[in-house]
């Protein structure tokens, strides 16, 4: 028999609440790290944040397939997380400003974020949660390089 994640892939699976990342970590233990977690464990964000191509960072995460994108996007338990970990990860943005220099791995995240929102949930998430960090970014005097300002806004084309 055939198990339900090996037909729709651990992606789905993981963002359901059917599964676990590598790390066994269920989408419900990620959305619950501390900040301090979410700021220095570099391994979840390719789980709740997935996307169709290899992770430079993590190359052994898991990649979208389109038949695993059109079952994340018609399932309603892993739009939920979604929103969820969009929610989780503005609010991290929103309480922790180390991010807002020049350069940093979190201009990284921001990017997969918007991405993955594009792909797989709908251009309002992703324009949503560009537009808070967007505010953020204004309100601490546009810090962070241009260059990676306009990689999140090109997310949204990808």
């Amino acid at each position: 028999m055939i198990e339900i994640e090996e037909m729709t892939g651990p992606l789905w699976a993981f963002l359901g609440d059917r599964g676990r990342d590598s790390r066994n970590r269920s989408v419900r233990d990620i959305l619950l790290l501390s900040d301090d977690d979410l700021e220095r464990v570099h391994d979840y964000i390719q789980w709740l944040f997935p996307l169709p191509s290899r992770s430079l960072a993590q190359p052994d995460a898991p990649v979208l397939n389109e038949r695993e994108i059109a079952a994340i996007r018609s399932d309603a338990t892993c739009q939920q997380h979604l929103r969820e970990a969009t929610e989780r990860m503005a609010r991290f943005y929103e309480t922790n400003h180390s991010w807002l220099v020049p350069n940093d791995h979190n201009h990284l995240r921001i990017t997969r974020i918007v991405r993955s929102l594009h792909i797989l949930a709908d251009d309002d998430a992703a324009r949503g949660f560009l537009q808070r960090i967007l505010i953020l970014h204004r309100n601490a005097g546009e810090p962070v390089h241009p260059t990676n300002v306009a990689y999140w806004r090109d997310a949204l084309n990808d």
